[in-house]
């Protein structure tokens, strides 16, 4: 009964994700005064609808995703009303909201996260394991991490993600020490191999923990919400260099478990535990999605958003069936991507 609950929490809160991430195209287009012709939360056929005064409002089978038809977004429109009518800044406004209400989305669960916490961690050295590496490399309680392997350190998400992507056999520490930064170079840290041929360093340190106020949970919200930012920019400039593979990338299905192994995990301590690790990965999920869509590529908003911003620049707008052939292009890409990637996903949890 408990696994079913947290599994109807993990699709609500996915809902949510996407519900935001839609109603951000569909508020700013309203407030530019652009007609929206459907507001869908779903995909698949309808088993709710209600029309509005202009708009219909759906509930659709499959809770994967969900749209906001706004019209001439997609191709030409004689409506006075439609995107294609608008000023470009008012067009660059609705197509980027929805990335950008996702990461509000993903600064208020980070906030929740952090308040269900009794201490904020901080990347400083509390205390070491018995023979550790970090110690007999120089290391000494109470130095803060600045950076490994260059990557800079400002909240212990950050030494997480860099010490997990680093090579155990050959770590580069920058440490503060009072007034003074203490290097660090070819440090070999004890590891452990999580997947075949995949080792990670196994951490031979703990970090000290503060007590929470306003002021250090709202920095922290901000500093841990930027972490994870940065380390989706990171991952992908990873899979270009050769750093990540493709079984290190996940889709839907990839998720859905993770989301599982990290409820049970939860559920050894408690239904709040199980919740709180949810709603932390949906701070991943939701950030991810808003950095992902903001990239560049044909399709995505990211995409959409390069071509207004060239017409900003040379007052030239591009022709819709150029742009319409480049978005469907990018469209097909990913959605054999996403195919693929579910298909390695089901694999990877079957056998």
């Amino acid at each position: 009964m408990t696994t079913v609950l947290l599994i109807i929490i993990a699709v609500l809160l996915f809902a949510l994700i996407i519900f935001v991430h839609e109603f951000g195209h569909f508020i700013t287009a309203k407030l530019c005064g652009i007609k929206v012709n459907e507001f869908a939360l779903g995909m698949g056929p309808k088993i709710f609808k209600k029309q509005g005064k202009e708009t219909l409002y759906t509930l659709r089978l499959f809770p994967i995703g969900g749209f906001c038809a706004i019209e001439g977004e997609d191709g030409d429109s004689e409506d006075e009303r439609s995107f294609n009518k608008k000023p470009v800044w008012q067009r660059m406004i609705v197509i980027i909201a929805g990335a950008v209400m996702n990461i509000i989305l993903g600064l208020i669960l980070m906030c929740i996260v952090l308040c269900s916490q009794d201490l904020l961690g901080i990347p400083c050295i509390a205390n070491f394991t018995e023979n550790s590496k970090l110690e007999a490399a120089g290391a000494e309680v109470g130095d803060y991490f600045v950076s490994v392997n260059g990557y800079s350190i400002y909240t212990e998400r950050d030494l997480s993600f860099a010490l997990a992507t680093a090579n155990p056999d050959d770590v580069d520490i920058i440490l503060k020490r009072g007034s003074e930064e203490v290097f660090l170079d070819s440090v070999k840290l004890d590891s452990t191999e999580i997947m075949e041929g995949r080792r990670s360093v196994q951490l031979d340190f703990g970090i000290y923990g503060v007590e929470k106020t306003f002021g250090n949970v709202a920095k922290k919200t901000f500093l841990d919400t930027y972490s994870i930012a940065r380390s989706v920019y990171a991952t992908l400039g990873g899979l270009f260099t050769g750093q990540f593979g493709f079984n290190d990338i996940s889709g839907p299905v990839g998720v859905a478990q993770v989301i599982t192994e990290a409820a049970g995990e939860g559920l050894k301590t408690g239904i709040m535990d199980a919740v709180n690790n949810i709603i932390t990965i949906m701070v991943l999920i939701t950030v991810n999605l808003g950095i992902f869509n903001l990239i560049p590529f044909p399709a995505l908003d990211g995409g959409r958003f390069l071509f207004l911003l060239i017409e900003a620049i040379t007052k030239k707008k591009i022709p819709e069936k150029v742009e319409g052939y480049i978005n469907a292009v990018g469209f097909a890409i990913l959605i054999i991507f996403m195919i693929i990637v579910a298909f390695k996903d089901v694999f990877t949890i079957i056998f």
